[in-house]
């Protein structure tokens, strides 16, 4: 059967939009950012389709795009969460209060170690595949993941002071005469 380009492309787009979303949405923790940056992959990666040697290795090779582009748009002091968004996105396994915690402490770690989180958990990617994605050994991966998990768990007990609780305390009460 022939197929035109564009309908190459939509194809394509189908069976790769979702996990680049997710994977976009947890380095970024906004869905905005995450549709700029997944749209501007695609484009990317559409005009330089000729590079792609293997098809099984397109999950892996539109990934080093979208991070890519994630990391030229956002540095970790510009992102934002976005909760409605995250809230309309179904978790597998928790709850939507966890998987909003789960995304918000990403953006608080290293952005290192948030990626192999997100590969991992979010799209249930191996280590031979995210190795390839990331572009490092898949020994790297495993010690990545381990320190990610650490970091993750470090970061959910980290206590973190609301603006209403920093306030409270640098603020004396009025006192009635």
């Amino acid at each position: 059967m022939f197929q035109t380009a564009e309908s190459r492309y939509n194809l394509w787009v189908r069976e790769h939009y979702r996990f680049l979303m997710r994977s976009a949405w947890a380095l970024t923790g906004s869905r905005a950012a995450a549709e700029d940056i997944v749209q501007d992959c695609f484009a990317a990666a559409w005009r330089h389709r000729d590079q792609l040697r293997q098809a099984e290795s397109a999950r892996a090779w539109l990934f080093q795009i979208m991070r890519r582009n994630a990391r030229r748009h956002f540095s970790p002091g510009n992102l934002s969460i976005d909760d409605e968004a995250v809230a309309e996105q179904p978790a597998p396994d928790c709850g939507m209060d966890d998987r909003l915690d789960v995304v918000k402490v990403l953006t608080r770690i290293s952005p290192i170690h948030g990626e192999v989180l997100a590969l991992y958990y979010f799209d249930d990617m191996s280590t031979s595949l995210m190795a390839d994605a990331l572009e490092v050994a898949p020994g790297t991966v495993l010690s990545r993941l381990a320190r990610a998990r650490e970091a993750l768990r470090e970061a959910m007990l980290a206590p973190r002071a609301r603006p209403r609780d920093a306030l409270a305390t640098s603020v004396t009460p009025l006192r009635r005469a």
